[in-house]
């Protein structure tokens, strides 16, 4: 491939990091997070090849919703740093190479909101219709509760004003009100502001709930919530033609391409891909191939500036609300057997590496999938380790713990009285025994697994930019359904992945059109070369939860084994 002609779209084969400030690294002692730590850290992301750090809510904010209950669009929370600390952090990240994106969280703010306060002191507030009101609240989807463990409406009864408010997330959240020209014209400048202190995107929560229509008998219709994310998109292309929006959206794909602008991918930049993401917990649960397989076959083509982002775990509950009730099921007796390893009946609220009980050989073929499928891949702090949960803690908490470095006290997040320090992980997935440190000085842990594979990624952009085929492979042994295996053809090039899903090793083989015996397959993690029949068919074994990438070329140019002498030319 050509990177010269693809450098202005960096997102499309990035390495995206998720982190939380507040749980990432303590610079000055007092317990919490923060962007001096945050900084001193950013090395471990460069080592592992991190391209993209994808910030969470780092706002003043009363933390009522870990941050998502913003007071300040335009500030950094005082337990945080400053807005020179901020710009320090992008300073180094830039130095590494390594862009920053934020989340963009202006669906509703804090309650306690200047704007807010405000808007419920008079229904004559130059801000009253910053929010959404009405005379008495109106009928309620279930559904649309997001948190049916805390609320019961969307509406919450303001006494001040005699009105009801709508919030779609907690009741102190009041949802702002997007069709106000006004407000839009708000959404644009804190676009702005923080792209002139060097952020290159955004990660825009709960896309879907931006704009919609609440109260049935207003007037004032909203926009058309498309037209709105293409003016979004062309601001940020206005003031950084390679700028970026991540967007959550977790919908069925055919209403999902609408954000992405349909063929003409001028809304989202990216979308997540909750359908593959909750279709490979199936085909984990169940040890069969097939319902990922499904999936990407169903999964439309992004337009051509536009991409996927696959994930194995962010940082909310791991959504399972695509899936039928049968096969939630399914997943909560293979994942989550307990009850209280679950949230709001449609979700889990653990890790990858405890769901499956510390298989290494398992672990590492998830990350190998994740980093072999078409798409930008998002990593959540924490999981280069194999970092678990802590399920004493309340709700979504239960993944959010204090990152874990070293194997001493507080796991090395903080130098403050453990007294200070909430959420540490204990036990077996305990910093003492799953840390950064040692990982880094051991060439089998999980991190230098991960590190590969980003590394090999990023050598390999085919896989982010070409054409994804789902194989479809035999053998001498049942067992193919647990085989999943797709080739990705770019520019006269071709990548093939296997993974296998179960615990029982196979023999598969494959028939690679427009292939031959004039070239041979390399394998890029590990080494080993496998040669092509006349016919295009190559034959080759799998173990236990076994992967292996490809790269098809000719044996003049094929890439060296590791023990390999230069090839003669």
């Amino acid at each position: 491939m050509r990177l010269s002609l693809t450098s202005d779209v960096w997102w499309k084969n990035a390495v995206i990091y998720c982190l939380d400030i507040e749980t990432y690294a303590d610079g000055d002692g007092d317990g919490i997070g923060d962007f001096r730590g945050a900084m001193q850290r950013i090395d471990h992301l460069d080592r592992m090849g991190v391209t993209c750090i994808w910030l969470m809510p780092f706002f003043p904010t009363p933390d009522r919703d870990d941050g998502y209950d913003i007071t300040d669009f335009y500030s950094v929370d005082p337990r945080l740093g400053t807005l020179g600390d901020f710009a320090e952090f992008m300073r180094v990240a830039r130095d590494r190479g390594i862009r920053v994106i934020a989340d963009l969280v202006v669906n509703h703010t804090s309650d306690e909101h200047p704007w807010f306060r405000e808007a419920r002191s008079s229904r004559e507030s130059r801000y009253r219709d910053w929010y959404i009101w009405s005379d008495r609240p109106e009928p309620d989807d279930p559904g649309g509760i997001v948190f049916p463990d805390q609320e019961t409406s969307l509406w919450e009864y303001d006494e001040t004003t005699d009105q009801y408010y709508f919030h779609r997330f907690y009741r102190f959240q009041p949802d702002l009100n997007t069709a106000n020209p006004e407000v839009q014209d708000e959404i644009a400048r804190i676009l702005g502001f923080w792209m002139e202190l060097g952020l290159s995107g955004f990660r825009v929560d709960a896309v879907p709930y931006l704009l919609e229509q609440v109260v049935e008998h207003d007037e004032d219709k909203l926009p058309d919530p498309h037209e709105f994310f293409n003016c979004l998109r062309a601001f940020l292309n206005r003031r950084d033609g390679s700028a970026a929006l991540l967007g959550e959206v977790n919908l069925p794909y055919d209403d999902l391409v609408k954000y992405f602008g349909n063929d003409l991918g001028n809304e989202i930049t990216m979308c997540f891909d909750f359908i593959g993401m909750q279709r490979m917990y199936l085909s984990l649960a169940r040890k069969d191939a097939r319902p990922l397989i499904d999936a990407l076959r169903e999964r439309p083509r992004p337009p051509k500036d536009c991409q996927w982002a696959t994930f194995v775990r962010n940082h909310d509950e791991l959504t399972l609300d695509k899936l039928s009730s049968s096969e939630r099921e399914e997943v909560f007796a293979a994942f989550g057997p307990e009850e209280h390893m679950r949230l709001f009946g449609r979700g889990l609220r653990r890790r990858l590496p405890t769901m499956l009980g510390g298989d290494m050989d398992r672990i590492k073929m998830v990350y190998s999938l994740l980093f072999s499928l078409p798409g930008t891949p998002v990593l959540f702090y924490g999981e280069e380790i194999g970092m678990g949960e802590n399920l004493e803690l309340d709700g979504r908490q239960a993944v959010r713990t204090p990152m874990q470095w070293t194997p001493g006290r507080n796991g090395g997040f903080s130098e403050a009285d453990p007294a200070k320090i909430s959420g540490v992980v204990r036990g077996e997935y305990g910093p003492e025994r799953v840390n950064v440190s040692a990982q880094h000085r051991d060439p089998d842990s999980l991190l230098a697994w991960i590190t590969r594979l980003v590394h090999t990624y990023r050598d390999t952009p085919e896989l982010a930019w070409g054409d994804c085929t789902v194989l479809r492979p035999t053998g001498p042994e049942p067992g193919a359904e647990s085989v999943l295996a797709h080739r990705v053809d770019c520019g006269g090039d071709t990548i093939v992945a296997v993974h296998n899903f179960s615990d029982v090793p196979t023999e598969v083989e494959l028939t690679l059109d427009g292939l031959d015996s004039s070239k041979v397959l390399t394998d890029l993690l590990v080494d080993g070369t496998i040669e092509i029949s006349d016919e295009g068919r190559v034959r080759f074994k799998l173990g236990r939860y076994g992967c292996r990438w490809f790269r098809a070329s000719t044996p003049e140019t094929a890439p060296a084994d590791s023990g390999d002498e230069p090839r003669a030319r």
